[in-house]
């Protein structure tokens, strides 16, 4: 039997359809216009009149959710916090590491590996850090910040099955051929984050992805542009961005929309173990966070993280901006999905993944399918 939503306004990624059926199983088996529209014997017809289908969203940057954290022990415990992360729209996770230990970074590998095994929403892992510059730590603990080493990235990767597709890094903290060499070789984006790089040291590494603008990280500045300078002033690399009013201030996101654009600029939700649990006390890499009113803080008074769900960012990103849903559908999938060539993912095209969120004309999210299957709700 086979799915079909009709006169839906769909936005597939490449085109906009106002009027339009998508007839889906496990992939898309064909999307268009109303009028070419032919019902089949096996389908199952719901109308969607009055909702917005957009692709499912990709979440490359996230610590976790849900009570749970994204270096948990427990493969089931990982598995389902991804779950629970298709409630808010998130059908494609790369699950975030963050500085500990070297034997801390290989238990979460080979976790989150046996976790991917059984759950196919989990496409890759982003470590962040632990080779990052204690200066731009933010959340990340100085203590067991590290040196750059090939070795060890070898070593996580295998650990893990090949899923690593990010490193975020501080390139001002030395640098390893032998460490490029490999990430290159192995599909492995090298990201600048945390980091305290000046525009003349990135001219020369020419990074292609930069974590979370704004955020722990050299800031622009009129005689030194730094990190978010050269974000800005790139023609090419992806950048992250926090849509949660937090982090980055909706004047701020105003300013990085329209200097780097919808072609670039990839929403992240940076997430903690405490989105979608109450307020109160949780952690983040052992440190304890208290969670308040939208804000996860350290005792310090840095931000730990977010409590973000990613379909709030995809609302905040039109709010804040003004764009338009289908520049949003850029943030949310479709440049991730280019960006690390995601077989089947970030389209609303025959033959993709039927991975798709339904929302009605206030942007409120009513329904995900993720690989054709309807997501239940709490």
């Amino acid at each position: 039997m086979l799915t079909v939503l009709t006169h839906a306004t769909i936005y597939t990624g490449k085109r906009v359809i106002r009027d339009g059926y998508l007839r889906f199983d496990q992939k898309i088996r064909s999307v268009g216009e109303m009028s070419d529209f032919q019902q089949q014997k096996d389908d199952q017809i719901l109308d969607a009149s009055d909702r917005t289908v957009v692709p499912g969203f990709i979440d490359v940057h996230t610590h976790g959710g849900y009570g749970a954290d994204s270096m948990n022990s427990d493969p089931q415990v990982v598995s389902r916090i991804v779950d629970q992360m298709a409630q808010e729209g998130v059908t494609s996770v790369f699950l975030t590491t963050m500085t500990q230990s070297a034997e801390a970074i290989s238990n979460s590998m080979q976790t989150i590996r046996t976790a991917a095994q059984s759950n196919p929403k989990i496409l890759g892992i982003h470590l962040e850090g632990p080779f990052i510059s204690p200066k731009y730590n933010g959340a990340q603990p100085i203590g067991l910040i590290q040196r750059l080493s090939a070795n060890k990235i070898a070593k996580w990767n295998k650990l893990s099955g090949g899923l690593v597709r990010i490193l975020t890094y501080a390139p001002e903290m030395g640098t390893d051929t032998s460490a490029f060499d490999y990430c290159q070789k192995h599909g492995i984006e090298m990201a600048v984050g945390h980091s305290d790089a000046t525009h003349e040291l990135l001219q020369q590494v020419q990074p292609q992805h930069i974590t979370h603008l704004f955020n722990a990280q050299r800031g622009l500045h009129h005689r030194e542009v730094g990190v978010v300078g050269y974000a800005m002033l790139s023609k090419t690399a992806k950048v992250e961005l926090i849509c949660d009013g937090f982090h980055v201030v909706p004047e701020a996101v105003q300013i990085a929309y329209r200097i780097i654009g919808p072609n670039r600029l990839e929403l992240i939700t940076d997430s903690m173990e405490a989105k979608g649990e109450p307020d109160g006390l949780y952690q983040l890499g052992g440190q304890p966070v208290r969670v308040h009113a939208g804000r996860a803080i350290l005792q310090n008074g840095h931000l730990a993280g977010s409590v973000l769900k990613f379909s709030h960012a995809f609302k905040n990103i039109i709010q804040f901006t003004n764009c338009s849903i289908a520049s949003a559908v850029k943030m949310t999938s479709t440049n991730q999905a280019e960006e690390f060539q995601l077989k089947g993912k970030g389209f609303l095209e025959t033959g993709y993944d039927a991975d798709l969120n339904l929302f009605d004309n206030h942007l409120d999210l009513m329904a995900t399918y993720s690989y054709g299957k309807l997501v239940n709700k709490d």
